[in-house]
Parts: C-alpha cells; sequence; structure tokens
C-alpha cells in the first residue's frame, strides 16, 4: 500500500507543473486590456502615456518568456503574484473565500452521502416496488432542479411558513458557530439535494450490477444471510463509482456555486472568478484556475487511494 501511495504522489508533481503551464499561456489568450479596463472603468478619459505607465508598474510590459519565468518563480515560492485590479496579493484574495467555498462543499458532500448511499441502497435492494419508485422519483426531481432555483424556494418557504428569514452572508465558525451553520446550513441543502440526486442513481445501478455477480450468486446458495451479503460483499464493491462521482461533485462545488452563492449572499470563489473575468484581471483568474485545477488533482488522489482500500486488487496490480 505505502508503494502504491507514493507512486500516485509522485504523478501529481507533473500534473501541477502541466497545468500551471497551460493555465499561464490560456490565459494570455484572452482579450482585453486590464489595464484599459481599470483606468477607464468609470468613463474617465485617460492619455496612453498614463496605461503604458500603468502596464510598467504591474509588469505587462515584459515579454511573455519573461513573466512566464516570474510567474513560475512565484509558484515554487507559492507566490501567485498580485491582482492587476486590487493590488492586494492573488493568495490573501483567494483565502478570504476559499473557506467560505470549502465549508458549503464539505457539508454539501456529508448532506449527499448520508442521502444518497442509504436510499441508493434501498432502491436497489426493493427494486420494482413503491420504495424503489419513490426514491427514483426523488433522484430525478434532484436532477431536474436547479440548485439555486431550490435555495429561493427554501428561503420563500421558511420565509412564508414560518415567517422566519435565514441568515444571509457568511460568519468564521470560528467567531460564531451557531450563526455559520445557520447562514450555510441551507445553500449546503440546496447545492447537497442535487448532489445526493446523482450520487443516489449511481448508487442504484452499482449495486443492481454488483447483486448480478456469481459470487453474489454463490453466497445466497451457501445460505448467507442477505444483509451480511449486502454489507461484506456487494456494498465494498458498489462503492467504487459512487466514490468517483462523489470525488469530482466535490471538487467541482469548490467554483461551480456560482448563482447559489449570489441567491445566499455568500462572497466565495466562485463569485470572486466571475468578478476577476469580467475584469480582465488574468493574474487573479490563473491563480483561481490554478486553484481549482489542484483541487481536482487532490481530489482524484483521494479518489484513487479509497479505490486501493476499497479493493486490495487495484494496489496489487
Amino acid at each position: 500500500m505505502t508503494g502504491y501511495i507514493i507512486r500516485r504522489l509522485l504523478l501529481v508533481i507533473p500534473s501541477l507543473i502541466g497545468v500551471a503551464v497551460a493555465v499561464f499561456f490560456l490565459i494570455r489568450v484572452m482579450p482585453g486590456d486590464v489595464v484599459v479596463v481599470k483606468l477607464r472603468a468609470d468613463g474617465v478619459a485617460v492619455s496612453e502615456d498614463a496605461i503604458i505607465a500603468e502596464r510598467k508598474r504591474l509588469g505587462l510590459d515584459k515579454s511573455i518568456g519573461h513573466q512566464f519565468v516570474d510567474y513560475m518563480w512565484g509558484l515554487s515560492r507559492l507566490d501567485l503574484g498580485k491582482s492587476l485590479w486590487t493590488g492586494e496579493r492573488v493568495v490573501d484574495e483567494i483565502m478570504l473565500r476559499f473557506p467560505v467555498s470549502l465549508q458549503i462543499a464539505i457539508m454539501a458532500t456529508l448532506i449527499a452521502v448520508f442521502i444518497a448511499i442509504p436510499l441508493g441502497t434501498l432502491s436497489a435492494l426493493y427494486r420494482d416496488t413503491w420504495i424503489d419508485y419513490t426514491v427514483r422519483v426523488v433522484a430525478v426531481s434532484g436532477l431536474a432542479i436547479p440548485s439555486f432555483w431550490l435555495g429561493m424556494i427554501i428561503v420563500l418557504g421558511l420565509i412564508t411558513v414560518f415567517g422566519w428569514l435565514p441568515q444571509i452572508g457568511y460568519v468564521s465558525i470560528f467567531e460564531n458557530p451557531w450563526a455559520n451553520l445557520a447562514a450555510l446550513f441551507w445553500p449546503a441543502l440546496s447545492v447537497g439535494y442535487r448532489y445526493a440526486a446523482v450520487a443516489t442513481r449511481m448508487m442504484r445501478s452499482a449495486l443492481l450490477e454488483v447483486m448480478r455477480e456469481d459470487y453474489i450468486r454463490t453466497a445466497r446458495a451457501k445460505g448467507v444471510f442477505r444483509r451480511i451479503i449486502t454489507r461484506r460483499h456487494a456494498m465494498r464493491n458498489a462503492m467504487l463509482p459512487v466514490v468517483t462521482v462523489i470525488g469530482l461533485e466535490f471538487a467541482f462545488l469548490i467554483g461551480g456555486l456560482v448563482v447559489t452563492e449570489q441567491v445566499f449572499n455568500i462572497n466565495g470563489i466562485g463569485k470572486l472568478f466571475v468578478d476577476a473575468t469580467t475584469r480582465g484581471d488574468f493574474t487573479l483568474i490563473q491563480g483561481l484556475v490554478l486553484l481549482i485545477a489542484v483541487t481536482f488533482i487532490l481530489v482524484n488522489l483521494v479518489v484513487d487511494l479509497l479505490y486501493a482500500w476499497l479493493d486490495p486488487r487495484i494496489r496489487l496490480s
């Protein structure tokens, strides 16, 4: 197992380098000039000399090769540069908002897991019964309803039925845990419902496929209890594709909650991404893209390690 982990960790290094290089050059292809947008944002006339001076101050007058060397040298020191719009360090801009998106992603994942695995298992074990049909309706509804629309329905429902407006905004969990959970539970629930719908359908189909395997029929023929067959033999193998779905959805949630954050007035990574793109702040954009890429790579690493834990044949092959 140790050798398998070391091999997977070594594969992460070239992946990160490749992502960093691709992000740098692809961002430079984007149209627009952040200096012009910044100086003329209020419709004020700005001379070309002022634009040239600002571009020189930001280091944009250097050649692409020189900028690339500075960028890679900064990455080696975990320095993503400064935002071209605010002048603040990109790391600081991201760290102000990353805990919000990360907590919502974790809470949504926990909600999805606690819903999807039991419902998916029941749906597979009681196939073509009213239980199966009910679970499938719940899952299809989760796929059909957009998360941001469900969030608005939750807010309106709480106001109309209970006369209570959920807390809007973000409070650190270290400052006020109750206010933090009150603010983030509802967006996590609205996102987690769709998340759970995807995982429930995957759990159902994977478990149905596993239950048709020969070793399951052999265990039944030997008189092993159905509960033991499901828990010890079927569930472990059925979890492999489910873990993949859960991991990819978690990585997506880090930067993919733009509209949901707007509904609940949460200033997370998604909103920061939109603001950076609107302003043409490619230094901040490449930092955000790199963050999401690193998240996907690390999540895939964790998924690979879970694969090896669930199925020992993977690490021995």
